[in-house]
């Protein structure tokens, strides 16, 4: 008698549009539960999408809704941890010109808060689980050949060494930690000139991280699968 695999969970933080949105409808095509979250003023497309999906609302700047929302959440298990909330500046400033409250704009949200979320709701991942944070292409010091997007690259950069980081700390945990390059994508961030589709990027993106189910240590890999060098 064959036996039904229980449900899988994933708890998306940053899904409320853009990559993030299209992570959630591929998990539910794909038959998980999904949690999901956005700020407060953001939900209304994640609260449209049809399926197992549970929304929540996290503003991940404030420590304090990240507590919260951990709160919420306790005594539930969950199978991949994935941290998609991020943001850039203007693609013409460079570190020259970039104001101070931009660049810690920048930083807060794109390096130490989903770090923040990482340290936080880590507990709620399965021993066998997956913890992922949406990286860039643009994160890697050794692709940098053109400097351009500086701040946003060094946020990426950034986030990826708390990453390495947090993974030296836990070197004897067994789960999976993923940093992911979507590559270029048409979305609002990614702009219309970008190289990817929604389509060709986010499905392969979420094949990635199931193949790499079970495989301990920290991974940066982009949509493909293609190991992205540091």
């Amino acid at each position: 008698m064959q036996t039904v695999s229980p449900q899988k969970t994933i708890l998306l933080i940053g899904a409320s549009r853009g990559l993030g949105l299209a992570m959630a409808e591929e998990y539910l095509k794909r038959g998980w539960y999904v949690i999901a979250t956005g700020r407060a003023t953001s939900t209304n497309k994640l609260r449209h999408l049809t399926g197992a999906i549970e929304v929540e609302t996290v503003d991940i700047t404030h420590p304090e809704q990240v507590a919260d929302l951990r709160a919420r959440l306790a005594g539930r298990q969950i199978d991949v941890l994935f941290v998609n909330a991020g943001v850039k500046n203007d693609d013409r400033e460079t570190i020259a010109d970039v104001s101070t409250e931009e660049f810690v704009r920048v930083m807060v949200t794109n390096s130490l808060s989903p770090m923040r979320v990482v340290e936080t709701l880590q507990d709620l991942v399965q021993p066998n689980g997956t913890i992922g944070v949406m990286s860039s292409g643009q994160g890697s010091v050794a692709n940098n050949t053109n400097g351009n997007y500086e701040v946003y690259r060094g946020s990426k950069a950034a986030l990826n060494m708390f990453m390495r980081s947090f993974a030296a700390r836990h070197a004897d945990d067994p789960r999976t930690l993923l940093l992911m390059a979507p590559g270029w994508v048409r979305t609002d961030m990614g702009g219309p000139e970008a190289r990817l589709s929604i389509e060709e990027s986010i499905p392969n993106l979420v094949n990635t991280i199931e193949a790499y189910e079970g495989r301990s240590g920290l991974h940066y890999l982009d949509y493909l699968g293609r190991v992205v060098p540091w």
